[in-house]
């Protein structure tokens, strides 16, 4: 993962463990760290849950922070291709 401007990436890799399609994602990173991303079928849209374990090199505040933005700027671009 990079960013865009190049000043900040890091690897991101790992193994698929459950797809439910319409529903849930769960993975294992190479560093063993398990992330699941649940779906739900909200009256006006979809509801994306994701929880992940955290890792011991940045706080959990800067984690969350940077999921969040993954997350923040995947719902960005699904709007600009989809109205």
């Amino acid at each position: 993962m990079e960013s865009k401007d190049g000043s900040n990436g890091f690897d991101f890799s790992g193994t698929y463990e459950e797809i439910k399609n319409h529903a849930l994602i769960s993975y294992i990173l190479d560093d063993e760290r398990k992330v699941s991303i649940l779906f739900s079928h909200e009256v006006d849209g979809t509801k994306v849950s994701q929880t992940f374990e955290i890792e011991d090199v940045n706080s959990a505040d800067l984690q969350k922070l940077g999921w969040q933005a993954i997350l923040d700027n995947f719902k960005k671009y699904y709007k600009s291709v989809h109205q």
